[in-house]
């Protein structure tokens, strides 16, 4: 696509000019008449929105098709210069125009309509003059701008043609100088050949007169034909131009020029382009949200980083071009730009999700989801094994549950969901997200144990979330069993039975011989009728995640749990910031179901990632919806993410000034399942002080692989599996670099081994230990080692290769090391208590009678936190 005028355009389109000047205006582009250029960009958009508006209603189309008000005429004259002898040409344009504008005539009034009354016919009047006025002013105000383009355009034209007469002077110098020249070096080379002749100049004198007095003749007229010459290039007073006939331009050369001077841009005054620039402000409608980053902000705004990051200096921010902004900070620095705010929700992705899941429906009676919590190895486990018919923990290693289990039982009680929690201390977070998806919570407390500290935890999470609490007094079978004991103990923790007047029910069982089962189910269908619990079946399935993991064949496999609605095969779920079609649902038999409705634990195939543990999942209306809900999810986890980690490091460097460098233990974790994974981060990340920490610089689900071991070679740090192996890339390249890769398969052993690593890391304790004190009773001066104290050791024993102190009036005055040790003229490495010696002190000669040299020694001690 080439350039044209607003003009061209205009015949192009079959259109007025005066309307397409107007989409001009509209689309705020710098052309404002006729004959300004346009470049291929702005034709196709204004071909764009003249279509759209020939469209939008048929005045419009009228209008637009209306003739045009004036037009415009060109006189266009072209000279030629060409300055000097052999000079290069100047072509010279004259332009010239003239704009005739159409009056539109006074349009007939009917003869039917009349004016009624003086006033009507008094405001017509005013009102045509009004307009009469305004055209005439407007036309006034065109005339002088044009006259004012006019003048710059001559005035420009004139510099121009100054510009090139001064070229065309210098080059005819330049040849000038240059013939001089040549005719110089002619002149020489012609003696130089004459000078053996001049003996014969005396028989030649008269023939050389004569060629002397030809060529002064010669020189006087050269000056007469470039004279000529120059006045046969000036034009005459008819407007015609003369041609340089004293010197004939070669073909070629003439060529080249003309080539030259035809591709050489042509600088148009009025059009502005190439000596102008706007510099208009111009305003814009900023969207910020809840928060936004400094340079997507520059961006809305169409300014420099830099000019924000000054802006934000003025008012007393300090900032970074990837800093992350709040609403308020934003919104002030976009006014003090000058732009205007609008405010937008981050979450309109979320809402319209949660209009199309506000179905109305007839809610029916869904069985209740129950939580099992309680102390490791109180039997939670073994208490749905009986229930179950299954051995769920002989599979677990180390006899203890470390997975969030999900299971759907048919009971004569009715239909009950049971989630089973781990009962370990670093599973805080995962039992608080089983509290608060839960209705009914199940504590089991070993009534030969009493109540522990992760019972008091749960008991915590049940109450934080408001959940009744059914206590399970569990191993009633075994000896020195005292459920009183457990009920006192709960009772201290607001956990007061209904026997007492309380609220909470306790049941006797014992997971072994299954003495209390039945009415432990019977609590259960009670409380579940007391909630009356309820969900409408007929709607988008909405729920949580109870678990994640990555499967080899599979892919991401979550395990979801639908507390509203249903979930079919084929629908699109979101869940955290991950999305995807469900391409199979299994229950927790393995059985394969086509859907799954309120109360009703499944695993799904078909999610592009993990979602952690405890992220609500809900049915989206189509792909599309899905994908932009996840996307805008994930970026405002990324901008939480950079700030707290921002926020981070400057705490660490506060906090690491002046007390030395903090050691860190940088870690790369891969664990089997979502849940464990966080749960090893929080634990990770309590474990430390002041002068040791941990620094996770990268986790996941699965093994171990190359890219793992790639960065932990690079950045120096080790590597921790649980319950995961390494692929075999990943293991030939650590047997190559003898990396420190480390398996685990119980969580306290990994979390043990790091303490362990942290302790050893930790700089150890310098203590000084008095090993013995001699006390001076006599100075003695030797030749060779100078003043001798000799003393009697009253404490301990005095070495000979430890460090010492000079002690007078119990005050310290020297700190050093001995110079000799000595019992009568033996040198001895060491004196025991109750014998004399004689000491030598190194670089110090100032022992008097009565003074204390004390012996000591420093040891380092190993530190724990």
């Amino acid at each position: 696509m080439f350039e044209c005028s607003v003009k061209e355009l205009a015949e192009r389109l079959q259109i007025s000019t005066s309307v397409l000047l107007e989409q001009i205006e509209e689309e705020n582009l710098p052309q404002r008449d006729e004959d300004e250029m346009l470049n291929p960009k702005e034709i196709s958009l204004l071909g764009e929105r003249i279509r759209k508006y020939i469209e939008s209603s048929p005045e419009a189309k009228q209008r637009v098709r209306a003739q045009p008000t004036k037009i415009t005429l060109r006189r266009t004259k072209t000279e030629t210069l060409q300055p000097g002898r052999g000079g290069h040409k100047v072509t010279v344009q004259r332009r010239k125009r003239r704009t005739y504008v159409k009056t539109e005539p006074a349009k007939p009034v009917p003869k039917e309509e009349k004016v009624e009354t003086a006033s009507e016919l008094r405001k017509a009047a005013e009102k045509t003059r009004e307009q009469e006025q305004k055209r005439k002013a407007a036309q006034i105000a065109e005339d002088e701008r044009k006259r004012e383009l006019e003048e710059q355009r001559q005035a420009r034209e004139a510099e121009r043609v100054e510009a090139e007469r001064k070229q065309a002077e210098e080059v005819e110098a330049q040849r000038k100088a240059q013939d001089e020249a040549k005719a110089a070096a002619e002149l020489a080379a012609k003696q130089a050949a004459e000078a053996p002749q001049q003996a014969r100049a005396a028989s030649k004198s008269t023939a050389d007169s004569r060629t002397a007095r030809t060529k002064e003749a010669v020189k006087g007229k050269a000056p007469k034909r470039a004279e000529k010459g120059r006045r046969e290039r000036e034009p005459g007073s008819d407007g015609r131009e003369f041609k340089d006939r004293s010197r004939k331009i070669p073909k070629k050369q003439v060529t080249m020029r003309e080539r030259r001077r035809r591709t050489r841009p042509t600088l148009d005054i009025e059009q502005g382009g190439e000596f102008e620039k706007p510099v208009a402000f111009v305003a814009r409608e900023v969207e910020v949200g809840e928060s936004v980053v400094l340079h997507d902000l520059a961006q809305k705004m169409s300014v420099k980083v830099g000019d924000l990051i000054k802006q934000l200096m003025q008012m007393g921010v300090m900032a970074t071009i990837n800093q992350v902004l709040d609403q308020d900070t934003a919104v002030l620095i976009v006014e003090e730009m000058g732009h205007k705010v609008k405010l937008v929700s981050e979450d309109k992705f979320e809402d319209q999700l949660q209009e199309s899941l506000n179905v109305e429906g007839e809610a029916s009676s869904r069985s209740p989801v129950v939580t099992v919590m309680g102390h490791v190895d109180h039997g939670k486990t073994s208490l749905l094994d009986y229930i179950r018919n299954t051995r769920v923990a002989s599979g677990e290693a180390g006899g203890i549950t470390q997975h969030i289990g999900a299971y759907h039982l048919t009971t004569e009680h009715g239909e009950i969901t049971f989630l089973d929690t781990p009962g370990h201390a670093a599973f805080s977070a995962m039992r608080a997200r089983g509290a608060h998806s839960t209705d009914i919570v199940v504590l089991v407390c070993a009534a030969n144990d009493g109540v522990m500290p992760q019972t008091v935890e749960a008991v915590q999470h049940a109450q934080a979330a408001k959940v009744p609490i059914i206590v399970a007094v569990n191993k009633m079978d075994l000896d020195g069993a005292d459920p009183d004991r457990v009920r006192n103990e709960l009772s201290g923790h607001g956990v007061v039975p209904e026997d007492w007047g309380g609220e909470s029910l306790f049941v006797n069982v014992s997971a072994q011989t299954g003495e209390g089962i039945d009415s432990l189910l019977e609590a259960i269908s009670l409380q579940a009728t007391i909630l009356e619990l309820e969900a409408v079946a007929e709607a988008p399935g909405r729920g949580v995640v109870i678990e994640s993991k990555l499967e080899r064949g599979r892919g991401p496999v979550a395990t979801l749990l639908v507390q509203n609605g249903t979930l079919e095969h084929g629908d699109v779920v979101i869940a955290g910031e991950y999305f995807g079609k469900v391409r199979a649902l299994i229950d927790d038999q393995g059985k394969t179901v086509n859907s799954a409705g309120p109360s009703i634990p499944v695993e799904m195939l078909g999610l592009n990632g993990t979602p952690a543990a405890g992220d609500e999942f809900s049915v989206a209306l189509d792909d599309r919806q899905a994908r932009q809900i996840a996307d805008a999810r994930t970026q405002k986890l990324q901008q939480k993410q950079h700030a707290t980690q921002q926020a981070a490091r400057l705490e660490n460097m506060f906090a690491g000034m002046g007390k030395g460098e903090r050691r860190v233990l940088k870690m790369i974790l891969k664990a089997d399942v979502r849940g464990s994974l966080e749960a090893i981060i929080q634990a990770c990340g309590e474990i430390g002080n002041d002068e040791v920490s941990t620094q996770i610089l990268g986790s996941g689900i699965g093994g171990i692989t190359e890219s793992d071991v790639n960065m932990a070679l690079t950045y120096q740090a080790v590597i921790f599996g649980f319950n995961v192996r390494m692929d075999k890339l990943a293991k030939s390249l650590v047997e190559q670099n003898n990396l420190d890769v480390r398996y685990y398969n119980v969580i306290y052993e990994l979390l043990d081994d790091i303490r362990a690593i942290l302790e050893d890391m930790l700089v150890p304790e310098e203590r000084e230990e008095i090993v013995g004190t001699a006390e001076v009773r006599d100075v003695f001066n030797s030749p060779r080692f100078g003043q001798i104290a000799g003393c009697m050791v009253v404490e301990g024993i005095v070495l000979r290769n430890k460090k010492i102190r000079v002690l007078r009036n119990e005050t310290v005055i020297f700190e050093g090391e001995l110079e000799s040790l000595r019992r009568f003229k033996d040198d001895v490495q060491e004196v025991r208590n109750g014998f004399e010696c004689g000491i030598g002190v190194r670089n110090y000669n100032d022992v008097r009678e009565g003074d204390l040299i004390e012996v000591y020694e420093s040891r380092e001690v190993a530190r724990a936190l």
